[in-house]
């Protein structure tokens, strides 16, 4: 597969970053994220399940990726929602996401085979670096709160998720031969594990929750797949490794609404980071 990235490649994922930072900035904005991150995955589940009917279904040999992928994501949206309890989205989110690509480039070569230009290793880079910096910029800003260790690890293993299914999805939607149902099937199964371990936990609390929210279930459930099902088709179109850096201008698009939606004031250590990641999506498109 060639390591350029068309135009329309290019835009389809810039258009999933925003969707992505929209999803998330919505479910922080909940003052219950646990049940915002169920109603938010059981919205996509909902979707993918509508869906389903009009879509030829996957091959059998993307199955086992399926079934992969749907038990991270359950943990991922625990963790997800566990770590917004804790922290500000300009805290866990670039970490969360600025952490992913650089794992991902590192087991893509191998698992997957694909050899990256200097250049796309560059951008690579230059993508993660503006994530740091909005991390240490996110840090100093909250220096004088209480915020232990908890969110920060917590986002680290969201980042460990999020790189082991960008992989498996990125190898097994290859298989499937319908990018479209594989999404689908992967987020029934995510919503449904999801719902399924927390159940007790909410103390039947989410039916409500979501008749209170139904705008959340539903925008946020379209969001999220939406998402997802482009990031998924763009990996059978250009490498995962740079389709993975590059989705990972969802950083940018959240620290924006951060400040113009949820009220965080603008550092400028994140406007740095900001642009940091903005040229790093520059620099994969010319490479």
């Amino acid at each position: 597969m060639s390591t350029a990235m068309p135009p329309l490649v290019l835009l389809a994922v810039l258009l999933a970053a925003l969707m992505h930072a929209a999803w998330n900035a919505a479910l922080k904005s909940q003052p219950d994220t646990f049940l915002a991150a169920l109603a938010v995955s059981g919205g996509a589940g909902l979707v993918g399940a509508a869906l389903l009917p009009s879509l030829p279904a996957p091959a059998a040999a993307s199955w086992p990726f399926i079934a992969a992928s749907g038990a991270i994501h359950v943990v991922y949206y625990l963790l997800l929602a566990w770590a917004y309890r804790h922290a500000d989205i300009s805290h866990a989110y670039p970490l969360m996401r600025g952490g992913a690509p650089v794992l991902v480039a590192l087991a893509a070569s191998t698992l997957a085979g694909e050899r990256l230009q200097a250049a796309q290793w560059a951008a690579i880079g230059l993508i993660c670096a503006g994530g740091v910096v909005l991390t240490i910029g996110a840090r100093a800003k909250t220096a004088d709160k209480p915020v232990g260790p908890s969110p920060t690890v917590l986002a680290l293993m969201a980042a460990v998720l999020i790189a082991g299914y960008t992989l498996v999805d990125g190898l097994g939607v290859r298989r499937s031969g319908s990018p479209a149902a594989y999404t689908a099937w992967i987020l029934i199964f995510g919503a449904l594990g999801a719902i399924a371990v927390s159940w007790r936990r909410t103390e039947g609390r989410l039916p409500a929750f979501v008749l209170r929210k139904p705008g959340l279930v539903l925008l946020g459930g379209v969001a999220t797949t939406s998402s997802y099902g482009i990031a998924l088709w763009a990996m059978t179109q250009a490498p995962v490794a740079v389709v993975a850096a590059l989705r990972e201008t969802s950083i940018v698009f959240a620290t924006a609404i951060a400040a113009l939606l949820l009220r965080e004031r603008m550092t400028r250590a994140r406007v740095a980071g900001a642009g940091i990641i903005a040229l790093g999506a520059v620099a994969m498109r010319l490479a």
